[in-house]
């Protein structure tokens, strides 16, 4: 049984293709679970809809839907329909992670939004009820170390095991800053690579499979080369 958990620094920075490319180069059956999607009414193609295309992944699981673009609690909220406990969400996931070989779960926004209005419980508890590690998507430029330490660093304090860290969208030409953070994002890792670095627009490239192969690290699946792609940019 294995269950990662895809987090990110916030919203928009590419967690959803970064699920995609993981679950891509997974060996083995893959499930995907977006525990919440916000933002998306019913009948509308979501998150989940997204990695099939990307990847032709048909075993998505969603456990609740709110049409306003809100955190997961204030959406269930304004919505009135049922809350998602977490305790239905980790035998859920618990019970996929009994059929396949890997069950990514994407979260929504941080790794601290809380996911309903009564306990408040956010992918730090699941992670720890699930015992998963936890896969961190960030986005380049000026003001994402910070972002980023802070996500890695509580973590740490919870005693929850950092997975990688991927940079959810890196541009064609990056500017300096870009190219001087990717450096100390490394570092926070624990070790001698990011777990990849997706390029910009890779969500409309025909060959996605290829590209998040190139953009992912061995370990996952890949073959992305840190010490090159240092290289590259002239680091």
């Amino acid at each position: 049984m294995s269950i990662l958990i895809v987090s990110g620094t916030g919203t928009d920075i590419g967690k959803t293709v970064a699920t995609a490319a993981l679950a891509a180069c997974a060996t083995g059956s893959v499930a995907v679970v977006k525990p919440i999607q916000t933002g998306v009414r019913e009948g509308e193609p979501g998150d989940l809809a997204e990695v099939t295309r990307l990847t032709g992944i048909t075993e998505v699981h969603e456990f609740r839907r709110y049409p306003e673009p809100l955190s997961p609690h204030h959406a269930a909220r304004d919505s009135g329909l049922p809350e998602l406990t977490d305790g239905e969400a980790v035998l859920r996931i618990v019970d996929l992670a009994n059929q396949f070989d890997n069950v990514i779960v994407e979260g929504a926004g941080g790794l601290l939004v809380p996911y309903d209005n009564d306990t408040r419980w956010t992918l730090v508890d699941l992670a720890h009820e699930l015992e998963a590690p936890v896969m961190v998507v960030t986005a380049p430029g000026l003001g994402t170390l910070n972002h980023t330490t802070l996500t890695v660093e509580r973590l740490h304090e919870e005693s929850l095991e950092l997975a990688g860290i991927m940079l959810g969208s890196w541009p064609r030409e990056p500017d300096l800053a870009m190219r001087y953070g990717i450096v100390d994002i490394r570092r926070l890792c624990g070790r001698s690579e990011l777990a990849g670095v997706l390029p910009a627009g890779m969500s409309a490239m025909r060959d996605f499979t290829e590209q998040a192969r190139a953009a992912l690290a061995p370990e996952w699946g890949g073959t992305f080369d840190w010490q090159a792609f240092r290289a590259a940019q002239q680091i």
